[in-house]
Parts: C-alpha cells; sequence; structure tokens
C-alpha cells in the first residue's frame, strides 16, 4: 500500500507533503492548521491525515524519505512504536520514549516530540504553568509526553491508568507514582491532565467514572488533550462542579506550529493554527 507521498522522482511542481499517520485519523483536525500555516508561510504545500494500521507504520515511515516530503505527525497508536524506525531522536523524544513529529532531511529520518512543549504552552495560556502536585491519567505516548514536561516543572506528578504495569512502567523511566484513584491526595492537585483516548469522538465516556472534582485543591484546572468532540463528558463534569476546564486545542495548536518549524524553519505564529481550529464545525 502507498501512502499517498510523491513517486521517487520527486514532484515537478515543488509541491512540498506532510502526513498525520494515525489509527483512527478521519477526526483529526491536523489538515486544516498545516494547509493554513502553508498559505501563511507562502509555500506550496499539503498535508493529508491518514489512516494508518500499525503493521503498516514501517512501510509508511520509509515513504517519508522520498523527495518532496517534509516529515510526518504520529498519533494513536504509533507514537512508540515509531521509535525502531527511525535513524535519530531528538534529546527530548529519546528521554520521552515517544515521538509525534518525523523530520525528514535528505533521506534521513529524526523523531521530535512536540507534544511535551506544547502541553506547556498550553499550560501557561490557561494560567497553569507549573507547581504543586499533578495527575496524569493514561500511560501511552501522549502519557509519557505529558509526564516529562510536568515534572521538568518540577511538579509532583501521579500517573493513573486502567492497567497498572502501563502505569508503573512509565513512571520508572520518568519518574512520578503510579497510583489508583484512591492512592492520590486529592486536596494536593491543581492539575488533572487527560492523556488518555477516553472520551474521543465519544461524548458519554470519561476516564474519571463517579469522580467528585470538588476534591481538587482550590483553583485547580482539569485539561483533557481530547479536542474532538470539543466538550467530553470529562469537561462537562468538572465545569459542573466550578472547576476549570479545557479542551485539547490550545496544546494540538502549539505542537503543530512546532512541528511547522521543524519541517520548514518558517515560524509561522499560533495564532494561525488556531485560527484554523476555530473555523471548523
Amino acid at each position: 500500500m502507498t501512502y499517498g507521498v510523491p513517486s521517487p522522482g520527486g514532484s515537478a511542481s515543488g509541491l512540498l507533503r506532510a502526513f498525520l499517520y494515525a489509527d483512527p485519523a478521519a477526526h483529526s483536525l491536523s489538515p486544516a492548521m498545516h494547509r493554513a500555516a502553508f498559505a501563511a508561510a507562502g509555500l506550496q504545500g499539503e498535508y493529508q491525515a491518514l489512516r494508518v494500521p500499525v503493521a503498516e507504520l514501517p512501510a509508511a515511515l520509509e515513504q517519508l524519505r522520498l523527495p518532496g516530503v517534509l516529515g510526518a505527525n504520529l498519533s494513536l497508536p504509533h507514537k512508540e512504536a515509531a521509535l525502531a524506525h527511525l535513524d535519530d531522536l531528538s534529546e527530548a523524544a529519546r528521554a520521552i520514549g515517544a515521538v509525534n513529529t518525523v523530520i525528514h532531511r535528505e533521506g534521513r529520518l529524526t523523531g521530535e516530540n512536540t507534544d511535551a512543549p506544547g502541553l506547556l504552552a498550553a499550560l501557561a495560556e490557561a494560567g497553569a504553568a507549573g507547581g504543586g502536585q499533578a495527575v496524569v491519567l493514561g500511560a501511552g505516548g501522549a502519557a509519557r509526553a505529558a509526564v516529562w514536561a510536568l515534572r521538568s516543572q518540577g511538579r509532583a506528578v501521579w500517573v493513573l491508568n486502567r492497567t497498572r504495569q502501563k502505569a508503573e512502567a512509565l513512571t520508572r523511566d520518568l519518574g512520578g507514582q503510579a497510583a489508583s484513584p484512591g492512592g492520590v491526595p486529592w486536596g494536593a492537585v491543581t492539575l488533572l491532565v487527560n492523556a488518555s483516548s477516553a472520551g474521543l469522538s465519544d461524548p458519554t465516556s470519561t476516564p474519571l467514572p463517579g469522580f467528585d472534582f470538588t476534591a481538587l485543591a482550590p483553583g485547580a484546572l482539569v485539561y483533557d488533550m481530547v479536542y474532538q468532540p470539543r466538550e467530553t463528558r470529562l469537561l462537562r463534569e468538572a465545569r459542573a462542579a466550578g472547576v476549570r476546564a479545557e479542551n485539547g486545542l490550545g496544546m494540538l495548536a502549539h505542537q503543530a506550529r512546532l512541528a511547522f518549524l521543524a519541517w520548514t524553519g518558517v515560524p509561522v505564529p499560533v495564532g494561525v493554527f488556531l485560527g484554523a481550529l476555530e473555523a471548523r464545525p
């Protein structure tokens, strides 16, 4: 199977190409953002979101080496699996153990993680820039980026996951403490981050069924990396309890800005990416 990249001879039109590899991929808002960024940068470029099953990821990554291809973003379930198929890793990607951006340079593929700085930028805009204790829900690639980012701020981090062993493996690698909901000192938690897929495309599901959000520290923020739907059950229930809550659109825009900069060298303002998101239904 091919993934819509140029032929080995390159593109006579000079069209630049970038992709999202994910499974599923149809919900992605990344194409709208990056197409707006190409236009703002004055570049002739195209971005496609492609469904790539796990078994096809190695072949899909190989096609990023072709002329005219800038690279790709990676989402579920590829952020950790891609590591073994890349030539180089950035310091952050290596430390986190997950890649969300692949950069193509002269036939070589470098893995980068823009999720971590993207999350920190979004949290800063939401008034949650460092300090206190945090809970991260999930133990996949997005959760690894979140734990690494929050630990870099000096936060104490608790990790909750349906499979306790995965949470323990994550914290062995990156620090923090694996826990069950009953083992978290909720009254000291100023930030709750959902880095799981719970709620993705399903507004009735939640990673914390029956949770009492008033147990969080005063002024706490609930940040859901899920952005589709824009209001998940987690967010609705947090807001109903009077707790501040934000969806993942800010993080999505910031990580996209950093990926586009890595591919093209052009610093497109984050407002371009946010504007593309706001124009979507």
